[in-house]
């Protein structure tokens, strides 16, 4: 069978490309191993995803972001920043903004749910699930996949191969695509928790002596627990590896004495505790996002500290440049799998995951150091922050994924790319687009 497009890999972030493409005069295969109605799904669970207030927009400009919404979002009216035993902090306001709210938190199975039932209105899109790639030959003019799909051998062709299948990449192994890996020595051990006060839609940014810990305010989808509506938090631990498996071990009501005494009180007395899961952390890129004839995108291209919450916003960023470059070369008449298209993908995405690299792992490691004077050097810049507008300006626009060269549906822009002058196109290494300035002047509106 033959494709212009095959994605291998139907979590959030090849879903969320699929229908970013569905306008498009382009034949897409989603190749999905595990059935999303499976309670064994790893993409559509009940953990909570924090999305920037940018990628709502890509969400909004796909069509979808009305329908989740409706299923279930709470939004983050204001960020609180801190240290464990420090005397400053920092907040970040969206009417300072001047935006609805800094971002929003959805539970993977609503995300899910939503992009489910959009993709059954693509007609374009074939879903191949249950499927898992077997092998991946690239040539010249295409790429052969074979798969294994309902239990009988099947070969896709396609002009290009698109990798969104999570952090053990088979694309990446099959292509010998090559990654820069760090890893932290932390996990982030995951709940749902409640409070005996309402959560304000305020989340919370906690550095501790063993990494940050995280409290997004996270509302039940739907109908679901409205008693806890306005005191359910996700919560976030990033503890060393070597404590992880005692902080698993724990009764709940010892668990929550344990988060109690390293938060504080400011979310209020913790009550009651969801069952935990652990995720070991690190940092990893491939060092080209696209390789002849493949992209990377999503998790497969990177994983990043959860601090700040970034990784799927970095994901769907992603999608709205691959999508974007896509669009431009179907509007020239291009072979989509060309490396003159996907190098203009490689080198838009570059500084975006450098400069987000920097600013997560460099939040990491600068509150891992509790040596005195830096620890008071960090509360002084805290206190700094908090009294400087511009600079709160600032970390507000990185957290809401609002810096640099934003892709059409990141500005509320159609996909469509109509004209040669709003073409992509990369001038002395640096992205340029003609329609930058009307994506920051709607930004600003």
């Amino acid at each position: 069978m033959t494709y212009d497009i095959v994605i291998i890999g139907g979590g959030m972030a090849g879903a969320s490309l699929a229908l970013a493409l569905k306008d498009l005069p382009l034949s897409i295969a989603l190749v999905e191993v595990v059935p999303y109605d499976s309670a064994a799904q790893p993409a559509f669970d009940a953990r909570a995803i924090a999305l920037a207030a940018g990628s709502q927009r890509i969400l909004h400009s796909m069509g979808v972001w009305e329908a989740m919404a409706a299923r279930g979002v709470t939004p983050i009216e204001h960020i609180h920043v801190s240290e464990r035993g420090g005397f400053g902090s920092a907040h970040l306001a969206a009417t300072e903004e001047n935006v609805t709210a800094l971002g929003y938190v959805v539970e993977g199975r609503v995300i899910g749910a939503t992009l489910t039932a959009a993709l059954a209105q693509c007609a374009n899109v074939e879903l191949l699930c249950p499927a898992e790639l077997v092998a991946v030959q690239v040539e010249e003019d295409g790429v052969a996949v074979q798969l294994q799909h309902t239990g009988a051998p099947r070969t896709l062709r396609a002009r290009l191969l698109v990798a969104a299948d999570g952090g053990r990449s088979t694309v990446r192994e099959q292509v010998g695509a090559r990654t820069w890996e760090l890893g932290y020595g932390q996990t982030a051990v995951i709940a749902t928790v409640t409070t005996d006060r309402p959560h304000g839609n305020t989340a919370y940014e906690r550095f501790t002596d063993t990494g940050p810990l995280a409290l997004l305010p996270c509302d039940p989808p739907g109908d679901a627990d409205q008693a806890l509506r306005g005191r359910r938090w996700s919560l976030v631990w990033t503890a060393r590896d070597d404590q992880v498996d005692e902080l698993l071990a724990l009764p709940d009501e010892e668990f929550l004495q344990r988060l109690q005494q390293r938060f504080g009180y400011r979310a209020g007395r913790f009550l009651r505790t969801s069952e935990r899961q652990a995720y070991p952390l690190v940092l990893r890129f491939v060092r080209e996002a696209a390789s002849a004839r493949v992209a990377f995108i999503g998790n497969a291209a990177h994983a990043i500290h959860p601090v700040a919450g970034q990784g799927f916003n970095l994901g769907l960023r992603d999608v709205a440049a691959l999508a974007q470059v896509i669009a431009a070369a179907v509007a020239r008449g291009e072979d989509i799998g060309r490396m003159t298209a996907l190098q203009d993908y490689a080198r838009w995405r570059r500084p975006d995951y450098l400069r987000t690299a920097a600013f997560t792992d460099g939040l990491v490691r600068t509150y891992s150091n509790n040596l005195p004077p830096l620890k008071l050097a960090r509360n002084l810049g805290l206190l700094a922050l908090d009294a400087l507008p511009p600079a709160r300006h600032l970390l507000a626009r990185q957290a809401m994924g609002l810096i640099g060269h934003l892709p059409r549906l990141a500005c509320g822009l159609p996909l469509q790319v109509t004209s040669d002058k709003e073409e992509v196109r990369v001038t002395g290494g640096r992205f340029e687009q003609d329609c930058f300035v009307t994506c920051h002047l709607k930004l600003a509106t």
